[in-house]
């Protein structure tokens, strides 16, 4: 009896301390691995310090990092390579399933990133929407995620300041020397540019943007803090910022605009068609050709105008479906509005409508506080509607920005898509989510996969007729119209950049299948001249979601939960889409069982 209870007690000793053992082993390659993703996060904020603002991060505020310097570039390379290795020490098998996504996660981000450095996108680092110079306009204006509340605030804006005129100095250099090697602007982008560096070189500091801070001061100031501040700023404008804005606005009035390309696509610059299948590759996160996305977007142009034919004959107009177009651009009743508060207000009361259905599709919502905005006015011009994330901490709002540069004529056909794209459930939902996990590292949490991101956003855009919207049906046909507006892209932007269209045609071809008004298309394809590849994500991850919904609803007939189909889709971050596909297929296999 004794020999059976000691033969017992070794057994479950031998094994108890088996598991004590792997249990030790899995815990330090859990501490390892996580700590791998902290280092990664915190050394990509001090790489890129305006990001840690941006994510509500306080600790860079003073720091801006000339991102066109040969020292970046070299210490860019070595972060992504060192960690490449560090990832590349750690075996699937040892490794949970979110794990393994966090690896694949951020195995994609390092390659991506040490690929993207092989081309020379230093050498044109301004254009109209995308450069850092207008962000840095956003965070100078005080309504932006640059802090302004103490004096603190004060001091670390003014030693970045420092840090971005470096930049602005480094960004001319860059482009002369693009001058001599052939990559430059298209004239018509450089015209964009002009006068939105014109309005930063005006002498009138009360009217200057980088002044705002100055101009609201927090009452708590002393006297002096204001009397040395007002003084500091003033300084720094007057010597070193505006002759700086100065100095770029003339170079580029002249110089630049002389060098300026005629041709649109990015297949004129050295090395462009390879710089554009990379290009692709980073918004798509896939390895579509220009051609199979060409044909694609062909394809889906011929089934949208299918269904925009279906609301023309609803609405009982006569006419061809081009000349609709031109009916809904320019139809008075559908610009309604004397100002631009009325046009806030228009998008808060579809905020209202669809909140007592929004319970149906999702069952986890957002912390974060939303507001709408209009954009503001140094950039109106030339911007579109976007979202800009809250901060991790959810006490800055996630803020839609709509641009309403003349109230009178803003068009409200496709409000609803609007701020379904850009707002609730889209933008707004994907991202404050992924900021609020209890489950993702900063790292994923701040992560941006643009055909994820973009392409959830236009996938919710078919939520509208779940959501009590849609009724009228202009609105839908606004829906339509925006889809259609993405499908397009994937035509004309494959046409700029691996075809040879020209800007003409490209607005052309524009006029012909949307309703867009004229000056907004052609900003639009600009847009897509300035970033190529960019506004491909949106369709081709919209068509992914989608495929995945309509898979899972097959599949699973009665076990199929939208609210739970939207959690699985959400809870990940903004992953490559390959990795979303398998992470779907494995629940969808698991609720079937």
């Amino acid at each position: 009896m004794n020999k059976i209870i000691v033969s017992i007690l070794t057994i479950f000793l031998f094994f108890s301390c088996g598991n004590k053992t792997q249990t030790s082993d899995a815990n330090n390659i859990d501490t390892t691995f996580n700590q791998l993703f902290v280092d990664y996060y915190e050394d990509g904020l001090k790489l890129n310090p305006v990001n840690a603002t941006l994510a509500g991060d306080n600790r860079y505020n003073n720091l801006f990092t000339n991102n066109l310097s040969d020292e970046h570039k070299a210490e860019s390379k070595a972060y992504y390579s060192n960690y490449l290795k560090k990832l590349s020490e750690f075996k699937d098998e040892d490794l949970t399933p979110t794990q393994k996504m966090s690896k694949e996660v951020l195995k994609w981000d390092c390659e991506i990133n040490l690929a993207n450095l092989n081309f020379r996108k230093d050498l044109f680092p301004i254009d109209q929407m995308w450069s850092i110079n207008l962000s840095v306009g956003q965070l100078a204006s005080g309504s932006g995620a640059q802090p302004f509340n103490t004096v603190k605030d004060y001091e670390n804006w003014l030693q970045r300041l420092e840090g971005y005129i470096a930049w602005m100095n480094s960004a001319k250099s860059r482009m002369q020397e693009g001058i001599e090697k052939g990559y430059v602007l298209p004239k018509s982008l450089i015209k964009k540019v002009i006068p939105q560096l014109g309005a930063m070189a005006g002498d009138n500091l009360e009217e200057h943007l980088f002044y705002n801070p100055v101009k609201n001061f927090p009452t708590k100031f002393s006297t002096k803090n204001k009397k040395e501040l007002t003084a500091a700023y003033a300084k720094i404008l007057n010597e070193k910022l505006i002759p700086a804005y100065k100095d770029l606005h003339q170079f580029m009035s002249s110089e630049y605009m002389e060098a300026g390309r005629e041709t649109s696509g990015i297949s004129e610059i050295p090395n462009g068609l390879d710089y554009y299948q990379h290009q692709i590759k980073t918004y798509t996160t896939t390895n579509m050709t220009a051609e199979e996305i060409h044909q694609l977007g062909l394809k889906e142009v011929a089934r949208i105008l299918s269904e925009m034919e279906k609301v023309k004959t609803q609405v009982g107009y006569k006419g061809d479906l081009k000349s609709f177009f031109n009916f809904v651009r320019n139809n008075p009743e559908l610009m309604p509005f004397a100002n631009a508060q009325q046009v806030l207000d228009n998008f808060n009361k579809i905020h209202d409508t669809m909140k007592p259905q929004i319970e149906k599709l999702f069952d986890v919502k957002p912390k974060t506080p939303f507001e709408v905005r209009r954009t503001e006015a140094f950039r109106e011009k030339s911007a579109s509607a976007e979202y800009n994330p809250g901060s991790l901490d959810g006490t800055r709002p996630g803020i839609f920005y709509t641009p309403i540069p003349d109230a009178t004529k803003y068009n409200t056909y496709s409000d609803e898509a609007l701020f379904l794209h850009e707002a609730i459930p889209g933008h707004h939902y994907q991202i404050s989510l992924t900021q609020e996990s209890k489950e993702l590292n900063n790292f994923r949490k701040t992560l941006w996969n643009s055909a994820y991101g973009e392409g959830w956003a236009l996938y919710t855009e078919s939520l509208g007729k779940e959501l009590g919207l849609y009724t009228d049906p202009y609105q839908y046909f606004g829906m339509l119209s925006m889809e259609m507006h993405r499908a397009i892209r994937l035509v004309v932007d494959t046409g700029i950049h691996a075809k040879g269209w020209t800007r003409e045609q490209a607005i052309q071809y524009s006029l012909e299948n949307e309703a867009e008004p004229e000056a907004s298309i052609i900003s639009e394809i600009e847009r897509y001249m300035a970033n190529p590849g960019q506004a491909l994500s949106y369709k081709i991850g919209q068509i992914k979601i989608r495929e995945l919904r309509t898979n899972a609803e097959k599949t699973l007939g009665d076990k199929f939960d939208i609210q739970q189909f939207h959690n699985e889709i959400l809870e990940t971050g903004c992953i490559p889409l390959a990795l979303l596909e398998n992470k779907i297929n494995t629940w969808v296999a698991k609720v079937k069982g």
